[in-house]
């Protein structure tokens, strides 16, 4: 692939740090409604209530809240209709930004998403306008160790029918799939004795923009702020920051 999103490994490292918010619950609660309003209740026949219900499990949510969010979905129990809204603009430098949104209030939500976009040097664009720039994809981190060779986790990741394998991340393996088979690649390799950090759907873009100085720090400041603002369930962005600038923010 010509250009890897590093947000998502960056959120997952500062997520180790920040896993006990209730804004995460609560963030992850809503996806679990509405992926049981939209697809059922059945978690193995549901691909994204199954990816809500894992990352809901790596943040250590209780089982009773995961049950009521999907009860709540399908209706078993009264809840809050949540409507999905998409969100496509650019930050600083012309970085190419996509957001999730879950919103009961719409008329609150577009307002707020442009003024954070104003705020931190971007602007707001109209639907279609980056999202030609991303292709959805399954994600899957696995934590580097001395004891963890390249060639042999390349190979158990083909073999479970991965798409690619990124190396560029100093502490993560970053392990691409097509997006109905990511839980059966992490399973698969699972099985065959990897340890499995993380595993989400993403958004990869084609190409990147590299940042660095002033629009660099921009540029991260709008990622928090969007991952801060309430509705927001996802943010991707086409930017590529070295590692070392990274650790200098």
């Amino acid at each position: 692939m010509s250009g890897h999103s590093k947000w998502s490994t960056i959120k997952h490292k500062k997520g180790r740090a920040d896993a006990k918010r209730a804004k995460i619950f609560t963030k992850i609660i809503r996806e679990i409604t509405v992926a049981a309003r939209a697809g059922g209740g059945d978690i193995e026949s549901n691909p994204r209530l199954r990816a809500a219900v894992a990352a809901a499990k790596a943040a250590n949510m209780p089982s009773d809240n995961m049950s009521r969010a999907i009860q709540r979905g399908t209706g078993e129990l009264p809840g809050v209709n949540y409507e999905e809204v998409r969100f496509e603009g650019y930050g600083p430098g012309g970085v190419a930004v996509m957001l999730e949104c879950l919103t009961d209030n719409r008329n609150r939500t577009v307002p707020e998403i442009r003024h954070l976009f104003s705020k931190h040097n971007g602007n707001l664009g109209e639907n279609g306008s980056v999202s030609w720039l991303f292709t959805r994809k399954g994600l899957i981190l696995v934590a580097r160790a001395d004891d963890l060779d390249e060639d042999w986790l390349m190979e158990q990741a083909l073999e479970a029918g991965a798409e690619d394998l990124d190396t560029e991340d100093a502490e993560y393996f970053r392990i691409f799939t097509a997006p109905d088979e990511l839980h059966q690649v992490k399973e698969a390799m699972e099985a065959s004795g990897v340890t499995v950090d993380g595993a989400q759907f993403d958004m990869e873009p084609s190409t990147t923009v590299e940042l660095d100085g002033k629009k660099a720090q921009q540029m991260i400041r709008l990622m928090e702020a969007f991952e801060d603002q309430d509705d927001v369930q996802n943010v991707w962005a086409n930017f590529d920051i070295d590692e070392a600038i990274l650790e200098s923010l």
